[in-house]
């Protein structure tokens, strides 16, 4: 493929005519957060009335969250203004130096509260996390209102979610510019960039500053996902919806949504508000395209421009932009609508979990197997289809972070790092040994227990558990970050 890349991602492409001499290429997303962080948002929706999802009436009836709980550690680039970019935006401050952690450290403003969730992506520089009752903060940039405080002032240490106080968080999620937060009754709200329709609230104000319940009125739902620049959600009958960009065919509704504007330039129709997904294929030399009978989906994960998922009869399939091999059908061509990985089926992987980054994927089998397909660094070659991790043979993965091309691991009682260079601490395997192109155990972390692990586009965030002494201690001894 061709290393030359789009640097704009607006709504207004290249003309027709320039991209008749190639496969489009996906947008560079190293220096992607250079946007006018001064845009309004205007026009945005006023909040509509919904009835509860569930039987108000039967507690029972409660989408399930975490269980564990401890301690949040945290490692990487925290200099959010500058985080992703190679040079900061105008205005910014205090960006000379740019903070980066080797080693995990304890979250000082969290020190003593108790954590379920941490969540990031691998084109997020903001992150989410959700208290033991169900409460939600945020922290990080929040150039497009990303973090739901009403305001786009960046937040170093963790923020309260205002609009969502009366609300039990269970699941969220973050694009490279929105957030995406999941009730314990269902029901979903969005607050950031919805330039791009990713907000799903069936507006097209350019930002949403508060968190706002989508426009959606299906069954209740149940897991979120978020790429760049588009959203998915999951309901509890096991259909997909999605919604924002559709570029690379990244929401699966058989479209790019392209279409020529005024002056002979290419934009694309963005959807505002959840379209279920509802065609499934399976493609061979032989017989071409043919739809499958679909499944209830029981997992989704989203990298920057394509989605994977699994469905009840241990299917995986894939779709969005292909390039590299991160959608595993050994060909970097784009796919529009869910594409069965066959190599997972034909070989009986009985795949548990997937989870995507950049431009790469990792799927995980009930059997332990780890699987990579795609490619973390931008030179060498990419793995085009689904090959297990030899050195992770063994190792019980428990929990799973991709940043852009780094990947954080939690196994057994370790936590196991990997990626190319640059990175920026997110490893956690300290400043003499910033990067490891083979899996390495995390040596600060031994003897702690590690029940969750996310990453974001260059930090990594943790759940340690810490129910006895001994593993208090043990925590209490790595080094704090106070912002």
């Amino acid at each position: 493929m061709s290393s030359k890349r789009k640097s704009d991602t607006g709504g207004s492409k290249k003309s027709k005519k320039a991209k008749q001499n190639g496969k489009k290429e996906e947008a560079d997303y190293s220096d992607d957060y250079d946007d006018d962080s001064s845009s309004g948002a205007s026009s945005e929706p006023e909040p509509e009335t919904y009835d509860d999802d569930l039987d108000p009436s039967d507690s029972t009836l409660r989408v399930k969250g975490p269980e564990d709980s401890g301690v949040v550690l945290i490692c990487g680039a925290v200099n959010w203004d500058l985080s992703g970019r190679k040079q900061p935006p105008k205005g910014c401050k205090g960006t000379a130096n740019p903070r980066n952690l080797y080693v995990p450290h304890r979250l000082t403003p969290f020190e003593n509260i108790k954590v379920k969730l941490v969540v990031s992506g691998s084109s997020a520089c903001h992150s989410i996390l959700v208290t033991e009752e169900g409460k939600v903060f945020t922290f990080g940039r929040n150039e497009k209102s990303q973090l739901g405080t009403g305001n786009q002032t960046k937040q170093d240490s963790p923020v309260q979610v205002e609009a969502l106080k009366e609300h039990t968080i269970v699941g969220a999620a973050t694009g490279r510019n929105h957030s995406i937060f999941l009730t314990d009754r269902g029901t979903v709200y969005t607050c950031g960039d919805n330039t791009k329709g990713q907000c799903g609230v069936g507006s097209s104000a350019a930002m949403i500053t508060t968190a706002t319940r989508i426009r959606y009125k299906g069954p209740p739902i149940v897991k979120v996902a978020a790429g760049a620049e588009f959203s998915v959600i999951l309901d509890v009958r096991g259909t997909m919806h999605s919604f924002g960009s559709p570029e690379y065919g990244q929401l699966g509704h058989g479209t790019t949504g392209e279409y020529i504007a005024q002056a002979n330039k290419i934009t694309y129709h963005y959807e505002k508000a959840p379209k279920a997904i509802v065609m499934f294929v399976e493609k061979s030399k032989e017989t071409g395209q043919v739809p499958l009978e679909p499944a209830d989906v029981l997992d989704i994960s989203c990298g920057t421009n394509h989605t994977v998922c699994i469905d009840s009869k241990k299917r995986v399939f894939s779709w969005g932009f292909g390039g590299y091999g991160r959608l595993g059908h050994a060909e970097p061509k784009d796919e529009l609508v869910p594409r069965l990985i066959k190599l997972f089926t034909v070989q009986n992987r009985n795949i548990k979990s997937v989870h995507c980054g950049s431009s790469y994927c990792l799927a995980v089998s009930e059997h332990g197997a780890v699987y990579f397909f795609g490619q973390t660094k931008k030179t060498g070659e990419a793995w085009m289809y689904p090959k297990p991790i030899q050195d992770l043979h063994g190792w019980n993965v428990r929990s799973v972070g991709c940043a852009n091309t780094s990947i954080v691991i939690a196994a057994d009682e370790s936590v196991i790092a990997w990626g190319p260079s640059p990175a920026f601490g997110e490893l956690g395997l300290g400043e003499v040994r910033k990067t490891s192109p083979a899996p390495a155990e995390v040596k600060k972390l031994d003897g702690i227990h590690i029940h969750q692990v996310t990453c974001g586009y260059s930090h990594t965030l943790m759940i340690a558990r810490a129910d006895s002494e001994e593993e208090k201690s043990k925590i209490e001894n790595l080094p704090d970050y106070d912002p």
